[in-house]
């Protein structure tokens, strides 16, 4: 958890771009970030796979008015509705964008491609049929915010104690170059999101930083059998914690206008 996921950066600018907040140029430029391509494939109408401008009109012709971000993990379907088919997809890629106004849903597929020194990442979006219900164990903003201040402090008490806080140089330098990332007031969020969920995507990007560092970097005194699973029993509710915030923030725009 410590980049963005895809889907995240796919929901939140064809959200913005949805709602005409940004131009479909700065809309795709953010969807695709640092990877060199990204294309669609499987919309109905098309014959082969299409770039996000093309997808993106096309999904608004069949309907959609807004996009969620699913981040499914073994037994926690999270963001996920069905049918199972897309589920799977989706659980084998631990992540997808369901759209909100049209049963369709987003599966992205990465490659890398290009000669050994000059390997560049591309992405294939596959769209298929999803069920229109609602999205499994997302929680509302609010309760995001409580559940992460909770299991910071839970884990913080929990991995200090086991001495597996992160720590030594490979997680000072994870560790400055988040906070590098913050300084430079990067955009969490595209345009129309609340403050509120760029406060909780903020909180649970730093409580997924937390997991990884212990899980990476932080050995610390567990070296135990016994220590080591005493980490993960106390680290496993706290990454489920910030994946339900990061979707609830995520999803906050489609929540808003359901309200609305």
């Amino acid at each position: 958890m410590l980049s963005e996921p895809r889907s995240g950066r796919l929901a939140a600018w064809g959200n913005a771009l949805l709602a005409g907040l940004v131009s479909p140029d700065d809309a795709v430029l953010a969807m695709v970030g640092e990877d060199a391509l990204h294309r669609v494939e499987g919309l109905p109408g098309e014959s082969g796979p299409v770039g996000l401008t093309l997808a993106m009109g096309r999904l608004r012709g069949l309907g959609v008015r807004g996009l969620r971000v699913a981040l499914p993990a073994p037994g926690h379907p999270l963001g996920l509705s069905g049918p199972p088919e897309f589920n799977a997809r989706a659980l084998d890629a631990e992540e997808a964008v369901v759209a909100f106004g049209a049963p369709y849903g987003l599966v992205p597929e990465v490659y890398e491609a290009g000669p050994d020194g000059d390997v560049h990442v591309e992405v294939v979006w596959h769209c298929l049929p999803v069920r229109e219900a609602p999205p499994a164990d997302v929680p509302s903003l609010g309760e995001a915010e409580r559940e992460l201040a909770e299991a910071l402090r839970e884990a913080t008490e929990v991995l200090s104690r086991l001495d597996v806080a992160g720590s030594g140089p490979v997680a000072e330098a994870a560790l400055d170059a988040y906070r590098a990332r913050a300084e430079r007031g990067r955009e969490v969020l595209a345009p129309g999101y609340p403050p509120r969920a760029v406060r909780v995507l903020e909180l649970a990007q730093r409580v997924g930083l937390l997991v990884s560092l212990a899980y990476d970097h932080g050995h610390g005194g567990a070296v135990s059998a016994s220590e080591m699973a005493a980490r993960g029993q106390a680290l496993r509710p706290v990454e489920r914690t910030a994946r339900r915030a990061q979707v609830a923030a995520y999803n906050a725009y489609v929540e808003e206008r359901e309200r609305h």
